[in-house]
């Protein structure tokens, strides 16, 4: 009994709260997790309100109005400021694209958004640096500033993950924890951009998680709900944009979401090529003839100047012409015009190295589409809920399938307008457009621009370790005295980057049991060997990690 009692009096004393405390922070637990969350909660939403309050104060020093009510606030301007505004802008990207790769802060040459936060959470354990998500975020407030087509979430939650990567990589977390905490960041934002907590915390784990592990749901969920917090604190409680009074649907309409559904799918495919391939094709022509890749902006702004001067409402993030669409205030001509001019100027802004993101463009082009729709059946005659009903639902039907998050879309619309029956109408069209434009496109914006750096993420973690781990990490090291031992160069060889699906092709090709690993070097010294049965008990062990975090 003595005895038991001492032990007990032992383990007490050894219980130091701040020791236990350091223990969950280094192995990245639940309780550690949670109390970081809201840190990294409260520092998203506020830089998102930052990005916000800069966004605003470019565009009152360029339009004398702000980023919201661009069209209205351009119409009392001179041509000559709407048309060279843009180019205005691009003239200072160039100048921060060209700053970034000269310090290898943007070695793409272009700013970064959600694609690059999934790039990170599947392959770079959740690193990125705080240098590109800084510089990231001041080149889209210019670019959106100056009237550059885009969207200002991808941004924000592009510049939320880069801080929470940044805190948790300080504190030394583990990589699961480092990836935890990037959707945190990501929650935040969008909560705190859009006022949406519950559609900021599904956004995470749609988007840049891709799973719904139980550990994860309660970090995510408080960063969420604290970034719109404290947005609803300095900002107020009203949606980023009016939102009309919807009427209740009748049984008509449940036919017509399914046709506006086909028809989002049509348009989701058309903006979906548009995003990632123009891009594609203007670099190439650009690395064709010599052209600087950082100098392509103020080409990029005449274009979308000019287009201004035709249709003002293609400015910035278009979410005053967006309204406009959700009340009824368009022609059925207008709104078609609108979608072209939009989709257009979008497609320019992005391909010329411009910053921004792609939701608020899908969310313009979903409104435009709904409200012609709903336009198109109330000339039918049909009793349906009206043009604003359709003009919501193609919203989210549009953005949904584009950026491959039905669910948090769905959500967005409820919480925007706690319609019911508008959010059933939009889980209908959504879910059909999603399947039919990403059978017709290959994928979503992200996924496929993830896929252009070589990472197909649509195909689950199992196929991203056989691209992410190398040689290096798994082989057997020579001793420095073994090193660059005197073997047959003819002989097969691995070398130390090669990744690991190469080299289990390799070994099952070659039929070999193993075979030694050689530097990139000139003198491809041997560094070490690797044996079929390593590569497969790493792959293996991988596997069994990947599993543990996404269900766990």
């Amino acid at each position: 009994m003595a005895a038991f009692t001492q032990n007990v009096t032992e383990s007490a004393a050894s219980f130091q709260p701040l020791t236990w405390l350091a223990r969950q922070w280094r192995e990245g637990r639940s309780p550690a997790l949670w109390l970081l969350g809201i840190i990294v909660g409260l520092i998203s939403a506020y830089a998102s309100i930052a990005f916000i309050l800069v966004l605003h104060g470019i565009s009152y020093l360029v339009f004398n109005t702000g980023h919201d009510s661009l069209a209205s606030g351009a119409a009392d301007l001179p041509f000559w400021i709407i048309l060279l505004a843009p180019v205005a802008g691009g003239l200072i990207v160039s100048a921060l694209l060209w700053l970034g790769h000269r310090q290898k802060w943007l070695p793409r040459q272009q700013s970064s958004a959600v694609s690059d936060v999934m790039e990170a959470r599947a392959t770079a354990k959740g690193n990125i640096s705080l240098a590109n998500g800084l510089l990231s975020a001041t080149i889209s407030a210019v670019t959106l500033g100056f009237g550059g087509s885009a969207g200002r979430e991808g941004p924000v939650v592009h510049l939320g993950a880069a801080i929470a990567s940044f805190i948790a990589r300080r504190l030394g977390l583990p990589g699961r924890a480092v990836r935890i905490m990037l959707a945190c960041g990501a929650a935040a934002a969008v909560a705190a951009s859009f006022n949406a907590p519950v559609a900021g915390a599904l956004f995470a784990f749609e988007i840049v998680l891709g799973h719904y592990a139980l550990r994860s749901i309660a970090p995510v969920a408080i960063a969420s709900v604290t970034g719109a917090l404290i947005s609803r604190l300095h900002l107020g409680a009203s949606p980023a944009f009016a939102m009309p009074l919807l009427s209740p649907a009748s049984l008509w309409d449940f036919p017509g979401v399914i046709g506006l559904g086909l028809a989002a799918a049509l348009v989701a495919t058309l903006y979906i090529r548009t995003a990632v391939y123009a891009p594609r094709i203007v670099a190439v022509q650009a690395e064709t003839i010599g052209f600087p890749l950082w100098a392509l902006p103020p080409i990029g702004g005449l274009g979308v100047g000019a287009l201004a001067l035709l249709a003002p409402e293609i400015l910035g993030v278009g979410y005053e012409a967006t309204a406009n669409a959700l009340s009824g205030s368009y022609g059925i001509i207008m709104l078609l015009a609108l979608l072209a001019a939009k989709m257009l100027a979008t497609g320019i802004t992005l391909a010329f190295r411009f910053g921004g993101g792609v939701f608020s463009p899908s969310l313009y082009l979903g409104a435009m589409l709904g409200a012609a729709f709903g336009g198109l059946l109330a000339m039918t005659g049909a009793e349906t809920a009206g043009v604003p009903f359709y003009a919501v639902v193609g919203m989210g039907a549009v953005a949904g399938a584009a950026l491959g998050a039905p669910l948090s879309t769905t959500l967005i619309v409820f919480e925007l307008t706690a319609s019911y029956e508008a959010s059933v109408a939009v889980l209908i069209a959504v879910s059909l457009a999603t399947v039919l434009s990403q059978s017709l496109a290959g994928g979503s914006i992200f996924h496929l621009q993830v896929l252009r750096r070589g990472y197909d993420l649509s195909r689950g973690q199992a196929r991203v370790l056989l691209q992410t781990i190398r040689v290096r990490d798994i082989m057997t090291p020579l001793l420095e005295s073994e090193a660059g031992a005197d073997t047959d160069s003819e002989a097969p060889c691995l070398y130390e980057d090669d990744y690991l699906g190469r080299a289990i092709g390799f070994l099952s090709a070659e039929a070999m049991d193993g075979t030694i690993v050689r530097s990139r070097s000139d003198e491809q010294r041997v560094v070490g060997y690797l044996s079929r049965v390593d590569a497969h008990a790493a792959y293996a062990r991988a596997l069994a990690d990947a599993h543990e975090e996404e269900h766990r």
